[in-house]
């Protein structure tokens, strides 16, 4: 389940990517017209746009390190990402709680719990 749950904090990230290039095609095309560098500052909804979808690699990079540990068997590492993963979450719930985090507030205890090895 472990191995499960590292590519499902993977998949929310590509999902991520190709959610925001979607939803935020007018405001990326916009300052793409602009020149792109230093075009997301002024504008709030460029601005939402970069964010949304930088988060994307982030969590894809917290998935491999997470399939990573399971892996190699790894445990320490697990618990790492998980316990980063979390306390983001608990944060961005707190701050924005009509978001997409709830869905790693319920996955990240999971991969603490398979970091004490709780879940295989």
């Amino acid at each position: 389940m472990a191995i499960i749950f590292a590519w499902i904090l993977f998949a929310l990230g590509l999902a991520h990517i190709l959610f925001g290039i979607t939803k935020f095609k007018v405001p990326f095309a916009a300052a793409m017209n602009a020149g792109f560098v230093g075009q997301f500052t002024a504008h709030e909804d460029r601005r939402s746009a970069l964010w949304f979808t930088v988060l994307g690699p982030l969590f894809m990079l917290a998935g491999h390190v997470a399939v990573h540990a399971v892996e190699v068997g790894d445990l320490a590492l697990l618990k790492m990402v998980g316990s980063y993963v979390l306390i983001t979450s608990i944060a961005c719930v707190i701050a924005v709680p009509k978001s997409g985090f709830w869905a790693t507030l319920l996955l990240a205890p999971l991969l603490i719990a398979a970091g004490y090895g709780l879940v295989s």
